[in-house]
């Protein structure tokens, strides 16, 4: 699944139909009472900074979502029901949050049972013009699948003669990228069965909301003396007491209002090139490293910093349980590339690699439990807290032979933010690239001379191996 926003998903006119969670079920969430599993860290702080952006005056939709479809003339009660047992396998999906008093003194979690789920179908209309359809869709998912609201899920399928495109957005607190790339071939999935009238496979799955108070627990058994701790102090101290920005000119003016952020994509290497880039890097830490390698020979050349520091996320899925969950199964580690003494790519691919090594244990600490450890004032100002460059190889994920028979995209929704997160991406058909920038000409000239380089890198990285 290419990653992309909802303006690029090659979306057609028809008519819209929307699902949102039914008026019982609100009303049954009103009642229930605190369920006692905290949220994960992550999940907070991205509740914390979209509170805390929303006071400042600016509304930061942060969501992320699905499309993909479904061929022939579409059975809307049996995709209804597809959908709803969906919603109901993962409990993250019918979990939220309420403020327990005051801000500053928790959330309290609510989760609903399995039969208390139902969904609420509206016809939305006709559309007859691409254009209008992606400006309506965004608009609908930012006021719905949004961070202070519940519930904050919400789809949609634009129904025509020949078939339906399905478009689902939920906030960010409740999915990570893998979650949203197994969504196509499950959804099918129950849907097919529904439609043959038969019992679906649908085997339980772990639920994210177990895996929040377990992290939990684990993260604040551990105090300021931790060594873990101890390695990310060290880390910010080198990064003049804050976490790192991405190390190019963006154009940003000290103390401006967050600025509107664009959108970059587009393929990197093709499945020949990508294939040989994995070969070379095997043995070094394999594609991710070489992408961050590249990254930081790619930064030194245009910037001219000595040091490429960055924050690596990584998946914290460690047990089989959580392999098939919906959630933000996600941590992070940092890592630093004296680039200037790692001079050209294999000396800095092999730093990078010995990073990794060290490192990569971190990501098992969220970063949020860190940083209050560390009693660092990091007020939420902007969605990401720092930059990112991450690397997902997908080809792994059920169904993922079938995304482009599907017309399956995961979707981002490119906001505001003063950041630079970029995903690449191992699809069957070679590595895909996007990321998120402030829309400034400066940020733009850089992002485009930055992704060149990266691919003249891991291209000439591939060439030498073949």
């Amino acid at each position: 699944m290419r990653m992309t926003d909802i303006q690029r998903c090659e979306i057609r006119p028809g008519r819209l139909v929307e699902w949102t969670l039914g008026p019982g079920t609100v009303r049954a969430a009103a009642e229930l009472p605190d369920d006692v599993r905290p949220p994960a860290y992550i999940q907070e702080s991205h509740i914390r900074t979209a509170r805390s952006v929303r006071d400042g005056g600016l509304f930061v939709p942060t969501w992320l979502g699905a499309a993909f479809d479904i061929p022939g003339p579409v059975d809307l009660d049996a995709l209804q029901e597809a959908l709803r047992r969906w919603t109901v396998r993962h409990e993250t999906l019918r979990s939220g949050f309420r403020w327990s008093g005051e801000p500053s003194t928790g959330m309290r979690r609510f989760t609903l049972g399995p039969d208390a789920v139902s969904l609420h179908r509206e016809e939305a209309g006709e559309f007859t013009d691409p254009v209008v359809l992606a400006r309506y869709l965004q608009d609908r998912f930012d006021g719905v699948a949004d961070a202070l609201r519940w519930p904050n899920l919400i789809y949609t399928a634009v129904l025509r003669d020949d078939g339906a495109s399905v478009y689902m957005a939920f906030d960010h607190s409740n999915v990570d990228a893998y979650s949203i790339y197994r969504i196509p071939v499950e959804i099918h999935e129950l849907y097919a069965a529904g439609v043959a009238g038969t019992e679906p496979a649908d085997p339980p799955v772990g639920s994210y909301v177990d895996f929040c108070e377990a992290e939990r627990a684990d993260a604040d058994r551990i105090d300021g003396g931790h060594g873990i701790v101890a390695r990310w102090r060290e880390f910010i101290e080198r990064c003049d007491g804050r976490l790192p920005s991405f190390p190019l000119d963006l154009g940003l003016e000290p103390g401006a209002p967050l600025p509107v952020q664009r959108m970059l994509r587009e393929p990197l290497v093709d499945a020949a090139d990508a294939a040989a880039f994995e070969a070379y890097c095997r043995t070094s830490g394999g594609t991710l490293a070489g992408v961050l390698a590249a990254t930081a020979v790619a930064v030194h050349e245009i910037g001219g910093l000595p040091v490429y520091r960055t924050v690596v996320p990584f998946h914290t899925r460690a047990r089989s349980e959580w392999s098939d969950s919906v959630g933000w199964y996600v941590g992070a580690a940092p890592v630093e590339v004296p680039v200037s003494a790692a001079t050209g790519f294999p000396a800095a691919l092999r730093t990078v690699h010995a990073e990794l090594r060290a490192n990569r244990r971190l990501a098992r600490m969220p970063v949020d439990r860190v940083l209050r450890l560390l009693g660092t004032d990091f007020r939420p100002t902007s969605p990401d807290l720092y930059s990112i460059v991450s690397y997902v190889d997908a080809r792994g994920v059920p169904g993922a032979d079938r995304w482009t028979e599907l017309t399956a995209y995961a979707l981002l929704r490119v906001s505001y933010g003063d950041q630079v997160c970029v995903w690449v991406t191992r699809l069957p058909d070679g590595l895909w690239f996007a990321a998120r920038h402030p829309d400034t000409e400066e940020a733009h000239k850089n992002m485009r001379l930055y992704l060149e380089r990266l691919r003249d890198t891991v291209r000439t990285a591939a060439r030498e191996r073949v």
